[in-house]
């Protein structure tokens, strides 16, 4: 379930067909997403998922799909 509305988040925010997204879609090397756009995201996760504030420590590393699912995770 987390995955399938990030899934739909990334897709509305880079403006490409959700079903083109894994969890090893790379936010660099597959959506040449920069720091503006991962802001973007980053914010839509919070309000879509109601789960507080996301820190620049918990996005350090983070480059896939899946490593932001699992976060989700973690912080729900």
């Amino acid at each position: 379930m987390v995955f399938e509305k990030l899934r739909g988040i990334i897709a509305e925010q880079f403006g490409i067909d959700a079903d083109s997204i894994t969890e090893a879609t790379s936010f660099a090397e597959d959506l040449n997403a920069d720091s503006l756009d991962m802001v973007d995201v980053v914010l839509a996760i919070q309000e879509q998922f109601n789960i507080g504030e996301i820190d620049d420590e918990e996005l350090a590393g983070i480059e896939t799909v899946g490593q932001v699912v699992a976060l989700i995770e973690n912080k729900a």
